[in-house]
């Protein structure tokens, strides 16, 4: 594996440890259909993993332009943060990212 893949996939890794977290702050009060948990599950949430997976490497093109202009911080989390938690952290079929309510309350 290339230096770069093993530098892509570490950061991947830590930001998805990361976003295990953040679903605690916001509960979600949702109740999804069946149907929007089955079209969820089959085309939105490949969609946004290859929205994650080329906002990343956008993201990682674009550091030293965004560092000589100093918004490196807006532009991790627009091209990369935000589709990692729209992917990651938001029940099955729900508009809205963070965990299930009932998940928050019995986790603590």
């Amino acid at each position: 594996m290339s230096k770069f893949a093993r530098v892509f996939v570490m950061t991947l890794a830590v930001s998805l440890m990361g976003f295990s977290s953040l679903g605690y702050a916001n509960p979600v009060e949702e109740e999804p259909s069946a149907f929007a948990m089955t079209a969820d599950a089959l085309f939105a949430r490949p969609v946004l993993l290859a929205t994650t997976i080329v906002g990343g490497a956008v993201y990682v093109v674009s550091l030293p332009f965004s560092l000589l202009g100093g918004n490196a911080k807006e532009a991790g989390e627009t091209l990369f943060l935000g589709p990692a938690e729209a992917t990651f952290v938001r029940c099955l079929g729900c508009t809205q990212s963070g965990r299930k309510q009932d998940t928050v309350a019995n986790t603590q």
